[in-house]
């Protein structure tokens, strides 16, 4: 249940099997089903997640009911509202599994201490929060300056495990364009690349 998490986190701070050990008695492990909750808009995220398996998504719903999707988190990835996390206000987003999940689970109190604890893991957790707000501004940038065929190609690229376990009216929400505009963007694709498949 832990080894991906690990490895994780040797890649970025080496960990003895003494801290190893420490570590998994701060982690809460939980199994999430397929459509069930992790977070629900308006109450406090009280725990930041890493995925061991599955696949999460996090996301807003508008006033005209139109879900507006944040994030996808597949192996190997943590889903947080940090913000709600560490101020303990209420989020605005929900957070729910599109498959069957296996998390581990950090809370506030948990995370303070095993971060007074043991500054590798300080180290650690500055990295992560370091690399996302560096992805989010990114992504907010190319929002604004790039062409939804783009985004889509760049998706395609980063993530292409996303269209073999997302449905597509999902991709389009998270890349901001309707399921028609995406339909056409693989339309348009699929005539350049003739003979080739497409995702």
């Amino acid at each position: 249940m832990y080894e991906l998490f690990l490895q994780e986190c040797n890649k970025k701070v080496p960990l003895t099997p003494e801290e190893e050990g420490i570590i998994k008695t701060y982690l809460i492990p939980k199994k999430l089903r397929k459509k069930q909750y992790l977070l629900q808009e308006g109450d406090v995220c009280r725990y930041a997640v890493f995925v061991e398996k599955g696949l999460l998504r996090s996301y807003t719903i508008d006033k005209k009911g139109n879900e507006h999707i944040l994030q996808f988190a597949l192996e190997g990835w943590w889903m947080s509202d940090l913000y709600s996390f560490f101020t303990l206000e209420p989020s605005i987003y929900t957070m729910d599994a599109l498959e069957d999940c296996e998390l581990l689970m950090l809370s506030r109190p948990n995370w303070d201490t095993l971060l007074e604890k043991m500054p590798k893991m300080e180290r650690f957790f500055r990295i992560l929060i370091q690399n996302n707000l560096i992805a989010t501004q990114r992504r907010l940038m190319k929002t604004f300056s790039e062409t939804a065929e783009t985004k889509y190609q760049n998706l395609v690229e980063t993530f292409p495990e996303c269209f073999n376990r997302v449905p597509q009216h999902m991709i389009a929400s998270y890349l901001g364009i309707t399921r028609e505009t995406l339909s056409r963007i693989r339309s348009n694709i699929a005539r350049k690349q003739t003979g080739k498949s497409i995702l």
